[in-house]
């Protein structure tokens, strides 16, 4: 092997580079990035950096020194469009084609959108272009705000812009924000956190149509209702970036179906990070991201799975001055008992914060905790020690690198 090119600089792609440098990959190595950026840590972009607290050098995932060991060739500014059928070449779309030996697909999600979106005003927040766009206008105001979606993004952005002094919004179609993450009660929870930083929560109801003609100037509700707005931030998701694939005969469903280590069905090439559905699941995480490459790039110079990248999921987030983390595989129906702290009675943390467990069968499966770190760290170890035979990754190297474990305790993440 060659050549082998890394479609997405990403914070996957990023990895899956410095993991084929450890490796011992010492051929070419070509970076495609459909952004003019060097990989940037996504996760400040809902929060510091909208508030304005943090300013883009915190972005950055690497230096100019490690930019110069990895000697990559860095192809930024420029889309994929299209891998050949057998894998051997990635199109580009200023024409350009890099013949390659092994591929690695790190091409990530894109925001879902509405109709309408082309009204000023409103904006999604996926990357640091959309994040530089909405921090410009909120410093206009105070404005009138209205999130919607309230999922991770959409809670993280709606705090940063009480935080800013604007009037919040948040529209959510479910009952309740967060249940598939976290399951009833614990949403519950959540939508508390909401009332308590000042914003209103509109749920079980969904946005029929943006009103405006130039500039967005309301949302109609499917209820019937109309929500003025000066800004409308739209977080409902993401979409896993694969239509460049079309016609390469690789399999997509929800993103680039993978086995239990990151190998598609195509020779020479893998996927990682929010692109990649790995053994049936797509994980948009920071900790899957950092993960899966170290399993993805293994499998791929050895030419077949030797390794898996099933690793305990976990996830945080801050919203409201609040730190919310979680790991673990929870079900419908699995009991939430909290073990340590408390829950008010209005439905807010305690002074100490809380620490749930979820439990199946007699057996904790999941835990999550509101402003309680240490309790959070010591469940979470707990949890990877227990996992089932069938649940571990067969790779001595499972457990993070020192850097990564410190990153994840450090900064919340962006889903």
């Amino acid at each position: 092997m060659r050549t082998v090119t890394i479609v997405g600089a990403s914070l996957s792609g990023l990895h899956a580079a410095r993991e084929l440098r450890a490796q011992g990959f010492d051929g070419r190595l070509v970076i495609v990035g459909e952004e003019p950026h060097q990989p940037y840590d996504r996760p400040p972009l809902s929060k510091d950096f909208l508030t304005g607290r943090a300013d883009e050098s915190r972005l950055a995932l690497t230096d100019a020194d490690e930019t110069a060991g990895l000697d990559a060739e860095w192809l930024l500014g420029v889309r994929a469009r299209g891998l050949d059928p057998r894998g051997r070449a990635v199109l580009l779309d200023d024409g350009r084609t890099v013949s390659t030996d092994g591929v690695v697909i790190a091409t990530g999600a894109a925001a879902r959108r509405l109709p309408g979106e082309g009204l000023s005003g409103v904006h999604t927040l996926r990357t640091l272009d959309d994040a530089r766009a909405l921090r410009a206008e909120l410093t206009r105001g105070p404005l009138r705000v209205v999130v919607i979606g309230g999922g991770f993004i959409g809670a993280e952005t709606a705090s940063s812009c009480v935080h800013l002094g604007h009037t919040v919004t948040v529209v959510e179609a479910a009952p309740l924000p967060l249940v598939p993450p976290l399951g009833t009660d614990m949403a519950a929870v959540c939508a508390a956190l909401h009332r308590r930083g000042g914003v209103e929560l509109v749920t079980g109801t969904g946005v029929a149509t943006l009103r405006g003609t130039a500039a967005v100037t309301g949302v109609d509700l499917t209820d019937g209702r109309t929500l003025p707005a000066d800004i409308v931030i739209v977080g409902i998701g993401a979409v896993p970036s694969t239509a460049w694939l079309a016609g390469s005969t690789l399999a997509v469903q929800d993103g680039v179906l993978c086995d239990d280590g990151c190998v598609t069905a195509l020779p020479q090439v893998v996927a990682v990070g929010d692109v990649a559905r790995v053994g049936g699941v797509r994980a948009e995480h920071w900790t899957s991201a950092t993960e899966q490459p170290r399993a993805a790039v293994t499998n791929l110079l050895a030419g077949r799975t030797l390794v898996t990248a099933r690793t305990l999921p976990y996830f945080w987030s801050d919203q409201y001055d609040s730190r919310i983390q979680f790991a673990g595989r929870h079900r419908d129906g699995d009991a939430v008992r909290v073990t340590e702290g408390e829950i008010t009675e209005d439905g807010l943390p305690g002074e100490s914060g809380f620490l749930a467990r979820y439990e199946r069968d007699g057996r904790t499966v999941a835990v999550l905790a509101v402003d309680r770190p240490r309790a959070f760290l010591r469940a979470r170890r707990e949890l990877q020690r227990e996992q089932r035979p069938d649940e571990r990754v067969p790779d001595d190297r499972q457990t993070q690198d020192r850097q990564t474990q410190d990153r994840q305790n450090a900064e919340p993440a962006v889903l």
